[in-house]
């Protein structure tokens, strides 16, 4: 370990031993709401929490845009933090915890349609601008060397060994050679877009934090992409294995129990990659700020078991951010590996054919 991290870790040693102290000196430590903290950072939230100085939140306020049963509806989300705003507020508790509502004739709370910019679409937003210069750097780079005359430097350097390993390794040696190349640039962006949301996930402070690929519905709109890739583009020998696979026939009718078991097949296939990406993300963030959780559980036992908790918080919570380090880039190398893969026996059996 170099002197930089070193350094880096007595200082947070430092700096949580001292907590206990400080809050020793107050009569009684207040009581921390794990459940609402650890929730809070991994959902989805109208504004962009920053951190807590001297009692006051510090958030950065995000666009409401809804269209509720009066119409539609633009402001910031600092309004709402007053009370109702527009006939609109955001649930406590109930069905709709968290989420802006409205009440009907009936007094109800009811949902209106609702398209704001939320915490994980504005981490969305600024991930994929990340790629887009990510890219755009690359290619500039590019345009202006020959890669034949001289190696890649800068960012160059760093992304051509990512790119060719992933298309050589992964894509190349799961896809027959005449289709590889027409679903490259989906893989590879999947990929990218993947790992970077991942690893912006980890980063503790503004702009990163945001629970992107911890988040389902993100998960599921990558995994219908490549359902949509796999099925919208298969060749006969795929859709045949499907509905009249090579079994018995007594495996196929008068009951086609095989048939039946390999259209199911076609679901449950992308359902894995979206609970796979969701559920590793998610539990990792959910580990960290459990670690982290120690801190505040423990003031109350006083100075010294706090302190020793403390420190053994730290260093489970600096372990854990390494881990995740190495499973940002397991899960956005597991996703393209199993998208691949599928996209490649949606092609079975037809480069044979067009050799023949």
């Amino acid at each position: 370990m170099d002197r930089a991290a070193r350094y880096l870790i007595l200082v947070l040693s430092v700096l949580m031993l001292a907590a206990p102290a400080r809050a020793a000196e107050t009569d009684e430590a207040p009581d921390i709401d794990i459940k609402s903290m650890l929730f809070g950072h991994i959902g989805d939230s109208y504004s962009w929490h920053i951190t807590r100085i001297a009692g006051k939140d510090i958030s950065i306020p995000l666009p409401v845009i809804v269209k509720s049963s009066t119409g539609w509806h633009c402001f910031m989300s600092s309004r709402l933090e007053d009370g109702p705003c527009e006939g609109l507020y955001i649930a406590e508790g109930g069905k709709y915890d968290g989420k802006i509502v409205e009440k009907d004739a009936s007094g109800n709370e009811v949902r209106p349609f609702d398209i704001s910019v939320t915490k994980n679409v504005a981490g969305l937003m600024i991930n994929s601008l990340i790629l887009v210069l990510l890219v755009l750097g690359c290619s500039r780079w590019y345009r202006k060397h020959d890669v034949l005359k001289e190696a890649p430097s800068g960012l160059a350097a760093i992304i051509e060994p990512v790119v060719t390993f992933i298309n050589d390794d992964v894509i190349k040696s799961s896809i027959p050679a005449a289709h590889s190349a027409k679903y490259a640039p989906y893989l590879l962006t999947a990929f990218f877009f993947i790992l970077i949301n991942n690893l912006m996930g980890i980063i503790p402070v503004f702009p990163g934090g945001a629970n992107t690929t911890g988040n389902i519905a993100i998960t599921l709109v990558l995994a219908l992409c490549t359902f949509v890739a796999v099925n919208l583009f298969a060749n006969r020998h795929y859709w045949k294995d499907i509905f009249w696979p090579d079994v018995p026939w007594w495996l196929k009718v008068p009951v086609p129990l095989i048939p039946f078991i390999e259209f199911f097949g076609i679901f449950t296939k992308p359902f894995a990659l979206m609970v796979r990406l969701f559920a590793n993300i998610m539990a990792g963030h959910a580990i960290i700020l459990s670690f982290v959780s120690i801190i505040f559980l423990t003031v109350k036992m006083g100075p010294v078991a706090n302190g020793t908790m403390s420190f053994a918080a730290m260093f489970f919570g600096i372990f854990m951010d390494f881990l995740e380090l190495l499973v940002a880039f397991i899960q956005a190398y597991v996703f393209t590996m199993l998208s691949a893969v599928f996209i490649g026996l949606a092609h079975e059996g037809q480069e044979a054919r067009e050799e023949k």
